[in-house]
């Protein structure tokens, strides 16, 4: 199951299953989202997560996590990021109002395998600039799982997401700190996936791999802080971030977004770019 820098290949049964995990992950980020208005709180949002979760059989990978490394355990089963808030964002009191971009990462485990996958929301109608930033960051995210096939690196996904960041008029801020990630029997696996690179570099992708390609960006500069509660991670400025993510499956002939209820279908024959299922 493992190669050279103890990266996890998977049988084609064993990614079906991650194919469940993933889709139960995208069906939470729909209700989810389907229920964001002005006046919902992000507590609200977190127990629609739980509640899709249990009607599917489902365990959280995100609740309680990092109380095995001595970190506060997660609380909640999402991290609901709001406006200034990158990533991490905990469920709680916070009233969405008019106008704020909410980012969901959420994911699932069936039978110990895992998906990850995050989207952001706007609230009602947002200004053009936070639209922009929101479709900017999906495109990278996109553009970067384009770059995936075998016998590619892991250098050429980051350097695919941030040259799709870099060719927009607007500068965008691109973090450097969080990354994307192999995903399988665990949430967070090698090889660690940057959003920003050189081509030819890294890990070799080799059919049998699950990457997380999750891109967070930026209307202002690069620097985040942590806040106290020991998770939430805002930008420096104050300014507004946006976060989308897709669990990838490395097939033979093709890739397969876990997360998307197409398998990504759309998207990569849109940039010619080979689908694969295994169904």
């Amino acid at each position: 199951m493992f190669q050279r820098e103890r990266v996890e290949i998977k049988t084609a049964d064993q990614i079906r299953l991650m194919r469940r995990a993933g889709l139960v992950t995208a069906e939470g980020l729909r209700a989810m989202g389907a229920a964001i208005r002005p006046g919902a709180t992000t507590a609200e949002l977190d127990r629609i997560g739980r509640r899709v979760l249990a009607e599917h059989g489902a365990r959280s990978n995100f609740l309680d996590y990092g109380a095995d490394w001595g970190y506060p355990p997660y609380p909640g089963v999402a991290c609901i990021s709001v406006n200034e808030v990158v990533v991490h964002g905990i469920p709680g009191g916070r009233v969405l109002e008019e106008g704020d971009i909410v980012s969901i990462d959420f994911g699932a485990i069936v039978d110990g395998w895992h998906g990850d996958a995050a989207r952001t929301f706007p609230v009602g109608e947002v200004d053009g600039a936070s639209r922009a930033l929101s479709k900017a960051t999906r495109r990278s995210m996109w553009d970067g799982i384009a770059r995936i096939r075998v016998g590619a690196r892991v250098g050429d996904v980051s350097h695919g997401v941030e040259a799709s960041l870099r060719s927009h008029e607007r500068p965008y801020g691109i973090l450097r700190e969080y990354t994307g990630h192999g995903i399988g029997t665990a949430m967070h696996q090698p090889p660690d996936v940057p959003n920003y690179g050189r081509p030819g570099k890294g890990p070799r992708i080799v059919a049998g791999m699950c990457l997380c390609v999750e891109p967070m960006a930026t209307l202002g500069g690069e620097d985040v802080a942590e806040l106290d509660d020991g998770w939430t991670v805002v930008t420096c400025d104050s300014s507004r971030a946006a976060h989308w993510e897709n669990t990838v499956a490395v097939l033979p002939d093709g890739l397969w977004v876990l997360t998307e209820p197409d398998g990504g279908r759309a998207e990569l024959e849109a940039r010619g770019v080979p689908f694969a299922s295994l169904d």
